[in-house]
């Protein structure tokens, strides 16, 4: 099977809305390929830039040539101030993972974007920014692959 690896790191956030009105915010992001919630991963959370975090936080998934193929396959981004009570979801950024290997392809398969962060189907307060590169195509057994990549979510 056809792969890739893909690399996100996630700089930071500016100008988030303020979910907190008494406490101070402390931000965390989930990021998910396919929304998938089996392919999760979180960054630390931010305890002292409110709403402005900063994390520069890297994440690292394989994921199959195909994904990149069809604007089907979505990287979602979801932030959240953290909260004993549970956490209070503060909106998300989302693109498809073929938006982002045809902006990548001109510089070398890496980019860096600011999106704006939505909350529903309006413009939310804020933006995310994010850095990330694809690797080189290679042919990955499907026992191989579940066997020898650790620490690395696959979505093959």
């Amino acid at each position: 099977m056809e792969c890739r690896k893909f690399e996100i790191t996630l700089i930071s956030a500016n100008n988030l809305e303020d979910v907190r009105k008494i406490c101070k915010m402390k931000v965390h992001a989930r990021v998910s390929i396919g929304g998938g919630p089996e392919n999760e991963q979180r960054t630390p959370t931010d305890k002292h830039g409110e709403t402005n975090p900063a994390w520069n936080f890297s994440m690292r998934y394989t994921v199959s040539e195909p994904m990149l193929q069809t604007y089907n396959t979505m990287l979602v981004i979801e932030l959240y101030c953290k909260r004993k009570l549970g956490d209070r979801y503060i909106g998300e950024v989302h693109t498809s993972m073929k938006e982002l290997f045809d902006c990548a392809k001109p510089t070398g398969g890496s980019a860096v974007l600011t999106f704006p962060v939505q909350k529903g189907c309006v413009n939310s307060q804020g933006a995310l920014r994010f850095s990330y590169r694809f690797g080189e195509k290679v042919m990955i057994d499907k026992l191989l692959l579940a066997e020898s990549v650790g620490g690395w979510s696959r979505l093959c």
